[in-house]
């Protein structure tokens, strides 16, 4: 029996190369030790590896993987000056697996993982809106379609995983790394996740030639640290961890995900990497997972503070259900480890499986190389343009609209465009973001420039973080002279080189050289506007010119000290390459804003934690010296248009738990109109209230959502259903499934303005 043997199941093929290996052929294949930019130089005579690289295979015997051989970034260095070179991305690929399976006794191929959490980090990387702007465009469909280009992008250079964030639940805005979350909410988090991974693997279990897969971060909690401090501790119990933070992870094993990683955070004391119930128990046992399990940079090596070796760090991680390192020192040395006595061969056999599996699942050992001309037909194609200018539209929030200000007339006299993100293409597109062709991309100033028949004037005004006012002047004085002004305000996940950066890349961030204020390592205590913004957005507001505030932003701000002086605010979070034609086209009503916040907008970071699913206590919460709700709810956003909710009715308001737990459905159907004079986009959002459980509820828990296009006048009847998971609870006993008694059901379009019918599900 050969492992070579296409005929033969998988299981078969994985169990007689497992055989054949040696303790150190097997600790090989868990290694991802490399950074991907270390293995080669760019030389006057080409691309070539380097004995870094070459030593890293021969201690193994082989690699499991290489992380970010393509990426670019101030952290990596890696430029246009010395990267691979787009063309030559698929043929240094080749290079690199031809090396590894010409250079070792069992040829096993390499697996080449990169970064994608909002486009591939790569030169001439694609970058669409970052997850915190995806959230809101509450298009799962949309988005499915996006992710297929991107995972067409990566697989065409020869990669084969895309490191993707779905999994971190934005509980508190403070954390640099809100932009890399969909939302606050778990249900909308999860069909964002689904899309990803259907977008990136396909539907069939298994990639094809376009698609790779997809390892989904970070499992779990993240974005529920203390005090909203990155890989802060997550101090929370088994049914909050189940109700709000594994829902993502559990639907993107649904979906067919192979792979996840663990996340920095502990839990109630015990990190993730180290964490058996949940890495062993929950993911693979209850969920039934059969993918691979990566570490997060160095996570393992961390471990150390529970072990007191490095040795026994990976033992534990490994133990608990790690499979494959990432640039840690600890899975190198597993194989000390068995002859320690710290962990079992047993162990490493049953992670060697889970990533010899993979290799199989993509292909790897039937086809290593990947067609080195395809590259240049699929990166920076056309059609991926036109989807993602889509998918910024979409990302769009319409906050404030007084005297319907917007949309602008294209032949306004005057306009002025002033502030620090009006003609930034970098504050754009968010962290983990390649360095960038300089004419890639259209800043919000040349989209207005593109859009308006009249006159635009600019001025930066000020920056994002820091202090000076010398700009002030200029910028009033264009105001002055405008009939309207729009301000581009917010914050910045730039990195820039000047940067200093951890071991595993968060930026490290010591003095006022960068505008960045948002991103991996970068959090906040503080969520109003950076430096002189709000002061900027009072001196222009005494003018008279009305103002238009576009927030270009990776968290939300409290805007509540620049809302009164603005008659409308766009909220475009960070929108991508496309950002500045597709916040353009809504400033002057090419398109209807269709945008609903996927995360609550505080007033203040006093009222933290803001989101809008908490525990009800059976009064509103309140405080002396703050209004308690937030400045905008989960799921606001204004339109060009109106809308109409009528007849919203249940077809079956009763059903057994017998019914359910056969796979009857609640029915709610809404009649929905769109009562204005343009074409819009609507989105329903059904929640739900139990208002008879054994556990303490929250005050309102989103459980399904329809987005639909209405033309002027248009009628159209929603249905959505509910079953037995969306009707369930953990209950008394840490036990899931429905009970008996009446649930509210809230149809709304927002979560704060809902009509309510009641349904009963029935002990009999």
């Amino acid at each position: 029996m050969s492992y070579r043997d296409p005929s033969l199941p998988i299981e078969m093929r994985v169990e007689a190369l497992l055989s054949q290996m040696t303790l150190k052929e097997k600790v090989g294949q868990l290694n991802q030790k490399m950074y991907g930019w270390d293995a080669y130089n760019k030389t006057n005579e080409g691309i070539e590896l380097t004995e870094a690289f070459k030593e890293q295979v021969r201690f193994g015997e082989g690699m499991g993987a290489l992380y970010g051989l393509f990426r670019s970034d101030p952290w990596s260095g890696v430029t246009y000056e010395n990267g691979i070179p787009t063309e030559q991305n698929a043929s240094i690929a080749n290079t690199i697996q031809r090396y590894v399976m010409d250079h070792t006794r069992l040829g096993i191929p390499i697996l080449l993982s990169e970064e994608c959490p909002h486009g591939h980090q790569a030169l001439d990387g694609t970058m669409i809106p970052t997850n915190i702007g995806i959230g809101s465009t509450w298009n799962p469909e949309l988005m499915e379609e996006a992710y297929s280009y991107i995972a067409a992008e990566i697989r065409s250079r020869g990669a084969h995983l895309g490191l993707i964030s779905t999994l971190d639940i934005l509980r508190d805005p403070r954390w640099g790394r809100s932009e890399e979350c969909y939302s606050e909410d778990p249900f909308l988090a999860a069909e964002m996740t689904k899309a990803a991974v259907y977008g990136l693997q396909g539907k069939e279990g298994k990639p094809g030639k376009n698609q790779i897969g997809a390892v989904l971060k970070h499992f779990a909690a993240q974005g529920a640290g203390e005090r909203g401090l990155n890989a802060g501790p997550v101090p929370i119990g088994e049914r909050e961890l189940r109700e709000i933070h594994l829902p993502g992870m559990k639907a993107g094993v649904e979906a067919g995900a192979l792979g996840c990683m663990a996340a920095y955070n502990e839990i109630d004391g015990i990190p993730c990497h180290a964490n058996e119930s949940l890495l062993t128990g929950i993911l693979r046992e209850e969920w039934g997972f059969e993918g691979i399990v990566m570490a997060d940079g160095v996570a393992n090596d961390r471990l150390q503070q529970l072990t007191g070796s490095v040795e026994k760090a990976g033992a534990l991680a490994l133990s608990a259900g790690v499979d494959l390192s990432l640039w840690d020192v600890a899975f190198t040395r597993l194989s000390e480890a068995v002859t320690n006595g710290d962990v079992k061969e047993e162990l490493i056999d049953r992670a060697v499986r889970r990533v010899l599996r993979l290799k199989f699942l993509l292909g790897l050992f039937e086809e290593p190389f990947v067609d080195e001309s395809r590259s240049k037909e699929v990166v920076g194609y056309s059609t991926f343009k036109q989807l993602n200018e889509q998918v910024a539209r979409e990302t769009i929030v319409l906050l404030k609209n007084e005297h319907a200000t917007l949309p602008l007339a294209k032949k306004t006299k005057k306009i002025a465009v002033i502030g620090p993100n009006a003609d930034q293409i970098e504050h754009q597109l968010g962290d983990y973001t390649s360095f960038r062709r300089t004419d890639k991309g259209t800043t919000i100033l040349k989209g207005i420039q593109k859009q308006s028949a009249g006159e635009v004037i600019y001025s930066k005004g000020c920056s994002v973080r820091g202090y000076s006012k010398e700009g002030f002047r200029e910028a009033i004085t264009a105001a002055v002279d405008a009939d309207v002004a729009i301000v581009v305000i917010g914050g910045s996940s730039a990195r820039n080189v000047e940067l200093s950066f951890d071991t595993n890349g968060a930026a490290i961030i010591d003095d006022r050289r960068t505008e960045m204020d948002c991103g991996e390592g970068v959090d906040v205590a503080d969520l109003q506007l950076g430096g002189v913004q709000q002061e900027l957005i009072v001196e222009l507001a005494k003018t008279g010119t009305p103002l238009i505030a576009v927030v270009i932003q990776g968290r939300p701000h409290a805007l509540t000290e620049i809302e009164p002086y603005c008659t409308a605010i766009l909220c475009g979070w960070y929108p991508g390459e496309e950002g500045g034609t597709a916040i353009s086209e809504v400033l002057f009503g090419d398109v209807n804003p269709s945008g609903k916040l996927a995360v609550s907008m505080p007033r203040s970071s006093a009222q933290l934690p803001i989101y809008y699913n908490y525990k009800d206590q059976g009064r509103a919460p309140t405080y002396l010296d703050m209004e308690a709700t937030p400045l905008f709810p989960f799921g606001y956003g204004l339109s060009y248009t109106t809308f109409a909710l009528q007849q919203i009715r249940v077809l079956n308001p009763s059903i057994s738990l017998a019914g359910l737990r056969a796979g009857e459905l609640i029915s709610i159907q809404v009649d929905v109109v769109n009562t204005g004079l343009v074409e819009g986009a609507e989105v329903i959002q059904l929640y739900i209230k139990d208002v008879e459980a054994t556990t303490t509820r929250r005050i309102k828990e989103l459980k399904a959502f329809k987005k639909i296009l209405l033309a002027p006048q248009e009628k159209k009847t929603v249905t959505v259903t509910l079953g037995e998971e969306a009707l369930s609870i953990w209950n008394k006993d840490m036990t899931f499934g429905p009970e008996p008694g009446k649930v509210n059901i809230m149809v709304g379009s927002e979560s704060q303005k809902t009509e309510e019918v009641t349904i009963t599900i029935l002990e009999q």
